[in-house]
């Protein structure tokens, strides 16, 4: 199916991460001229823009000045894929959560989010027509123990989002902006995490007893940012967890 993409120019943040590399490359088959964002991890990104072309561009997402740096290289965009973020992987129950970890998690989830946010709807002021697709996660739906720094980062992507929805109208009515909510993805952000052992006990809350790919959800975040798949679509997230409930589904560990 011809998602209208060819020729689009796509920035992918954090696209030396997982997701981010698996949505520049779905961006690349669609023929989408790709920007390829990166913070720290050059050496992957150069591998990214090696395998489907398009350019690199580096600013640290936290920063204000950085940020517009990073729009001013990019010039016109499209579509902006919003996937950079971090998860910290140490288990630490709130009452032994250091404020540092937690004003370090939301600047890097939820404040570079705003600051993208706001670099590529300026842009769109100009161009009057475009996507924007949020990352979050399951957890701001159901919590996440030992990482409440995390969830409520990501949870404040679905008020950023919904905002940004009424926002964006101001300067082009036909502008889409949405998010993709993973659950479990097999990332290097979630190494060591997701082994066989992991996934019998954390796939007891799934009806798919399976954790996700990054092209499980660079896909999805492909169809939201078409004009021809999802042109009607606006202010939504798809959550992409394998239906993930807030409860046991399966009583046994067993997968089959």
């Amino acid at each position: 199916m011809d998602t209208g993409l060819a020729g689009k120019r796509v920035l992918v943040t954090g696209a030396s991460g997982g997701i981010g590399a698996a949505c520049a490359r779905e961006f690349a088959t669609e023929g989408a001229h790709v920007f390829v964002h990166y913070h720290r991890g050059l050496e992957r990104a150069e591998a990214v823009v090696a395998e489907v072309g398009g350019e690199l561009v580096q600013a640290d997402l936290t920063d204000e000045a950085s940020v517009d740096a990073m729009f001013a290289a990019t010039g016109r965009l499209d579509v902006c894929a919003a996937v950079a973020g971090m998860w910290p992987s140490e288990d630490v129950p709130v009452w032994e959560l250091p404020l540092e970890r937690w004003e370090s998690t939301l600047r890097a989830n939820l404040t570079a989010s705003f600051l993208t946010a706001r670099g590529f709807l300026r842009s769109l002021a100009e161009t009057g027509h475009g996507s924007l697709v949020f990352i979050g996660s399951t957890a701001a739906r159901f919590g996440e123990a030992g990482h409440a720094d995390y969830a409520a980062s990501k949870a404040g992507i679905t008020g950023l989002m919904l905002s940004r929805r009424h926002e964006v109208l101001r300067v082009s009515p036909l502008a889409g902006v949405n998010a993709v909510f993973p659950g479990w993805t097999v990332s290097p952000m979630t190494r060591g995490h997701v082994d066989d052992e992991r996934v019998r006990r954390i796939s007891r809350t799934m009806a798919l007893r399976k954790v996700a790919q990054p092209e499980d959800v660079a896909r999805q975040v492909v169809v939201l940012c078409s004009d021809r798949l999802s042109g009607h679509v606006t202010g939504q997230i798809v959550t992409v967890a394998g239906g993930m409930e807030g409860r046991v589904v399966h009583d046994d560990e067993r997968r089959p």
